[in-house]
């Protein structure tokens, strides 16, 4: 029989809730802290977020919704919830980003998009939908626009921080040898600003803008820093690693180019915190772009950080940077040899302290559902650079992972979420050093909704 879990107040008080916070100025007056995080005696918080159905199935642009179970019953497959009928709305105009505190008593975050767009809260979790907000909102929209792309660096929780790039082609004035009438194009600059977050007193703590730079013969071929995010900090705590995807227009018409060569992978180091002297490094051993996209893309293991890339014609790598801040071109995994398919895609991961790692994962094979293409899940090993299909889990055509955001670590074992989109499915606990999978929480679906992780 299962057992469900729900909590006594219902999704229209909470709905009542945050249209009152949704019709709040931005302005950064002092609100009610709220008491102290509540402890679980039966294990972490484990936090599940479920994204409903906008207009298409799997798009998550109906809201976003989250709901509490101690690490206890998120392993008990007894145990069923229903985030979509009693969660807690995070809110945002589309899908929320994310994040939580490394004990996950605590939830911060960032609304996107909307009249709250920019909009920084935390929560103390709570239990079931019961999220009280923590401290006082503030909004960074003016610094990095109502559509942020932030994360939570991990440095015990203190900072988080914000991202975005500006772009405007440059033309020459002066003519072209052929017609001296005609402007040309000469480069795209890309204006990157950051942000850091005081997360524990919920202040602004840096803001800078700068130019990012590119090789004079990179920019005369119409290449640009077209997006940016997923900041990380080095071992030593004085740089700050920002993944990045290079855009290109033709510089004959200006227009943009999409057949242009996908060039090795790029990264944004800046001095911390400072947030001062932009440079960029280039890996020799993987292509394409390291920015990610809803989920942390590079971490810090073992005193270097280890970051995925997308969109490589070889396949998704896990790239290197060593303690000097270059990438360790000697460290080669390719997750198309390792699991034995063409075009492998990583959605998301994270890794253990130990360097295991689960990875979210496509690749050439995968079913069309849906909402886009089948994913899975791997269990990666950092050190040995193997990596192996989780056959325990259940994979559907219709299970998506495209919008992944969160995994839980706790010591050796990692949480996920396993559901098609708009079908129910379970928590899953992967035990990275042994391999064992097991199936947990019921977690009921709603028509053409998903979950995109734990927190």
């Amino acid at each position: 029989m299962k057992r469900k879990i729900f909590s006594i107040n219902t999704l229209a008080t909470v709905a009542i809730a945050t249209g009152l916070l949704a019709s709040c100025s931005n302005d950064d007056s002092s609100i009610d802290p709220g008491q102290e995080p509540i402890e679980n005696e039966d294990g972490r918080w484990i936090t599940v977020a479920a994204a409903r159905m906008g207009e298409n199935p799997g798009d998550g642009n109906g809201g976003t919704l989250i709901y509490s179970i101690s690490s206890e019953d998120a392993k008990d497959p007894t145990v069923s919830i229903e985030p979509f009928d009693n969660g807690f709305i995070a809110p945002s105009n589309r899908t929320a980003r994310l994040q939580s505190s490394e004990d996950g008593n605590t939830i911060f975050n960032i609304s996107y998009a909307g009249d709250t767009g920019g909009r920084y809260t935390k929560y103390n979790v709570e239990g079931g939908q019961n999220f009280s907000e923590a401290g006082s909102p503030i909004s960074i929209s003016e610094y990095v626009g109502s559509a942020p792309r932030w994360i939570k660096l991990f440095d015990g929780d203190k900072t988080g921080a914000a991202v975005y790039v500006n772009t405007q082609n440059q033309f020459n004035n002066n003519g072209t040898p052929e017609d001296e009438s005609d402007d040309f194009y000469e480069r795209t600059e890309a204006t990157m600003g950051i942000v850091t977050l005081d997360l524990e007193n919920s202040l602004i703590k840096e803001f800078k803008e700068s130019s990012i730079p590119l090789s004079e013969e990179l920019e005369a071929q119409g290449y640009y820093f077209g997006r940016i995010d997923m900041p990380v900090l080095n071992a030593a705590g004085d740089k700050l690693y920002i993944g990045a995807r290079l855009s290109k227009v033709d510089p004959e018409t200006g227009e943009t180019d999409r057949d242009g060569e996908i060039l090795g992978a790029k990264t944004i180091v800046l001095d911390y915190p400072s947030l001062e002297n932009p440079t960029v490094i280039t890996s020799e051993v993987g292509k394409g772009n390291t920015n990610g996209y809803r989920s942390i893309n590079a971490f810090l293991v073992d005193g270097s950080v280890y970051q995925a890339n997308q969109g490589d014609p070889n396949g998704s790598h896990i790239l290197k940077i060593d303690a000097n801040n270059q990438y360790d071109d000697s460290y080669v995994f390719n997750l198309d040899e390792a699991l034995g398919v063409e075009d492998a895609y990583i959605l998301a991961w994270r890794p253990t302290a130990s360097g295991k790692a689960v990875v979210a994962y496509r690749h050439a094979g995968s079913a069309e559902g849906v909402a886009g293409a089948q994913g899975y899940f791997a269990l990666v090993d950092l050190e040995a650079r193997t990596a192996q299909k989780i056959e325990e889990i259940p994979y559907s055509q219709n299970f998506y992972l495209f919008q992944y955001q969160g995994f839980v670590v706790d010591g050796n074992e990692v949480y996920v979420t396993e559901a098609p989109v708009g079908e129910n499915g379970n928590i899953y606990v992967i035990d990275t050093e042994t391999g064992e999978v097991t199936k947990g929480a019921e977690l009921v679906n709603d028509e053409g909704s998903h979950f995109i992780g734990v927190f």
